[in-house]
């Protein structure tokens, strides 16, 4: 049996629809209030830079959309899915597996992060659960996988520790 979970863009939409918010509402107050006439308000250096950062984040979001993220647990396999590029990970091929919190990024208002070392490989992988849609099914079946395969030992992941 294969899940599939959908890479959230609530964030995409929000921010583009922010930016939008303050375009109309800064223009409207500008045009309508202080010049009394909608003829000058693209000159305005603030217009300029609100619309720049919503063509901005209009473009992120497209972007985010065409690619199309997708994460598929099957009952062998994790795949990292976009519309481009497939990763899979078998969990034969699995090293360790690390379920737990982070402490610097909150998700969603969740914080639990899973990190996979796959033999073989340098680059560890990182799933966000807070950031697919489902994310409760999405841990619960993370935790199955977890049972099945080994831990990390290190909680730290192998990265150092900065010291002044």
């Amino acid at each position: 049996m294969t899940q599939t979970f959908k890479y959230k863009l609530d964030f995409y939409y929000q921010q583009t629809l922010i930016y939008l918010a303050t375009l109309v509402v800064y223009v409207g107050i500008k045009g309508s209030f202080i010049e009394e006439q909608f003829t000058f308000f693209y000159k305005d250096p603030l217009v300029i830079i609100i619309a720049l950062f919503f063509a901005v984040s209009v473009v992120v979001l497209l972007l985010n959309r065409l690619r199309n993220r997708r994460l598929l647990i099957s009952d062998t396999a994790i795949t990292f899915m976009s519309r481009h590029r497939q990763h899979e990970i078998l969990f034969d091929s699995i090293e360790w597996m690390f379920v737990g919190r982070e402490r610097l990024v909150q998700t969603a208002g969740r914080f639990q992060l899973v990190v996979i070392k796959e033999k073989g490989r340098r680059r560890l992988f990182r799933i966000r659960v807070g950031r697919y849609e489902r994310n409760r099914e999405l841990s619960a079946a993370i935790d199955k996988i977890a049972e099945q395969v080994p831990k990390a030992r290190s909680r730290r992941f192998g990265m150092q520790r900065r010291r002044p």
